[in-house]
């Protein structure tokens, strides 16, 4: 479905491909996530695309799209003329001064919604007074709140990515590339904001998924240290031990014990 918003702009939703060419175009764009999966990839840096999440593309950045199976994306093309650009807007620029990674709030969430239901179903919405809100919302969020460096990770995004990428190897580079960091200022960043240095954050995370597949699937131990990003059975039983303080087997036991203690 595509909508003209002006003879400059255009506003539609549609899934993207399987993959794509890497392209530029002059304007900027802006892709939300409505259904399935998408990654935009720009300079080499995939950003993942889910419901609700999103990303700005500066114009005449070079990037290319892949679609993830059944998707539905809402895709903004923004020339500079256009009304939430222009005039007592033109701070929305900001929003293009490099591409940006997001993750819609509840009340972001709520206005998309009826964003799409009123350009689907109101074809005389003013439909350039929606995306100009929608600007603000984004520019609200990402740019006005931003009061401290560290308030700039999007813990949300990089929650996401992590958790997609358990199965791999998650470097810090990884995660500052998609924060649009270096590694050291990074690592600095999230310290202050976590509490936890990535590493240790990662392996928290890789911890928690093990001891869920434990106690809700009957996997192998070998198949839970590959699916949560373990080396092997071994480098998963030792750092188990060490931050629960008891071994794998031993969880999986008492849970099994204390099923089977619940029986009639």
């Amino acid at each position: 479905m595509t909508i003209a918003l002006t003879s400059t702009n255009v506003i539609r939703r549609a899934p993207l491909e399987e993959i794509s060419q890497a392209h530029s175009h002059p304007f900027h764009q802006i892709v939300i996530g409505l259904a399935g999966e998408a990654e935009i990839i720009i300079d080499g840096r995939p950003l993942h695309i889910s419901p609700f999440h999103g990303c700005t593309i500066p114009g005449d950045r070079e990037h290319c799209y892949r679609g993830i199976g059944d998707n539905s994306q809402l895709l903004l093309d923004l020339f500079d003329d256009a009304p939430g650009l222009s005039g007592i807007y033109r701070h929305h620029f900001q929003l293009f001064s490099l591409p940006l990674h997001f993750a819609l709030d509840s009340a972001a969430r709520a206005y998309l919604n009826f964003m799409v239901d009123e350009i689907t179903h109101q074809p005389e919405v003013d439909r350039d007074l929606l995306v100009t809100t929608l600007l603000s919302i984004l520019s609200h969020r990402l740019l006005d709140r931003q009061t401290t460096p560290q308030s700039r990770l999007d813990l949300v995004m990089l929650d996401h990515y992590i958790e997609q990428h358990l199965a791999r190897g998650i470097r810090v580079e990884d995660l500052a590339g998609l924060a649009h960091l270096s590694s050291a200022h990074f690592t600095e960043l999230f310290r202050i904001r976590t509490g936890l240095p990535p590493y240790q954050y990662i392996l928290r995370k890789r911890l928690r998924a093990a001891r869920t597949l434990l106690l809700e699937t009957r996997l192998p131990l070998i198949t839970i240290a590959e699916r949560s990003g373990f080396a092997n059975q071994s480098a998963l039983s030792h750092a188990f031990r060490r931050h629960f303080g008891h071994s794998p087997g031993a969880l999986r036991q008492s849970a099994v014990s204390t099923a089977g203690s619940d029986q009639p």
